[in-house]
């Protein structure tokens, strides 16, 4: 039987936020929101967060645990490692890829994902190549076997730190892109790496319904719409690793 894991990426150490993924919102850590959407994906049979091997990260893996996620640990500036140990020792087949510094990433656009990669047969799936999407509902599925690839063969420090950069460039890779709704969205930033987007996440949950409903989309769409406000608090922000 073929087994799905949705593996999440999380760390204590962020240059420009520190223990950003523990920091309240509505109710809950931020963690906790991107766990229990990603648990929310059709598809997907467990849910596992990935966390550097050091004390700095006990933290991060008691909530994780607490939220129902299994928790692996690997090396923290060897991110591709990190992940390939983590679908190992949880005997993923088909691993979708999610960072835990985006608390509204969407299940059912995850779902999709992880369709169109099975349907295709493709080693390697996404919705960003290019950007139709706003920042912060990126994800990306690919196979085990995929991904024992790159980590033979990248040889590009941005390689091991990002994970996928090989598979998204490597011709011997098959990869499929799922279009978003609207390039005109892709300049949305929901997304935590800067305090200012903390205020932006902040402000966004006094106009979305509160957990354990999961606002979609089109939901988190209407309420930075109808308040531009909100996403002014983070516009000047630019997407960056953590």
């Amino acid at each position: 039987m073929s087994i799905t894991a949705v593996i999440v990426q999380a760390r204590m150490a962020s240059t420009r936020l520190p223990g950003k993924v523990l920091l309240p919102l509505a109710g809950h850590t931020v963690l906790w929101h991107t766990l229990t959407r990603s648990a929310a994906i059709t598809g997907a049979d467990i849910v596992c967060c990935a966390i550097p091997d050091d004390d700095e990260c006990a933290p991060i893996a008691e909530e994780a645990k607490r939220v129902g996620a299994v928790v692996t640990r690997g090396s923290e500036t060897d991110v591709l490692a990190r992940y390939l140990d983590a679908a190992t020792e949880i005997g993923a087949d088909v691993i979708m890829r999610v960072t835990s510094d985006c608390p509204v990433i969407d299940p059912l656009v995850c779902a999709d994902i992880l369709n169109a990669r099975a349907e295709a047969n493709a080693d390697y799936a996404c919705n960003n190549m290019p950007r139709r999407w706003p920042h912060g509902l990126d994800c990306e599925a690919f196979t085990l076997t995929a991904l024992q690839r790159a980590a033979d063969a990248a040889d590009r420090l941005g390689d091991h730190e990002h994970v996928t950069p090989w598979l998204r460039r490597d011709e011997s890779v098959s990869r499929l892109h799922v279009p978003g709704p609207d390039a005109a969205l892709a300049h949305h930033r929901w997304t935590l790496d800067f305090p200012e987007d903390y205020r932006f996440f902040e402000a966004l949950f006094e106009h979305i319904p509160s957990p354990p409903h999961i606002a979609r989309f089109d939901e988190i769409l209407t309420a930075v719409e109808a308040h531009p406000e909100i996403s002014a608090l983070n516009a000047h922000c630019h997407p960056a690793a953590a």
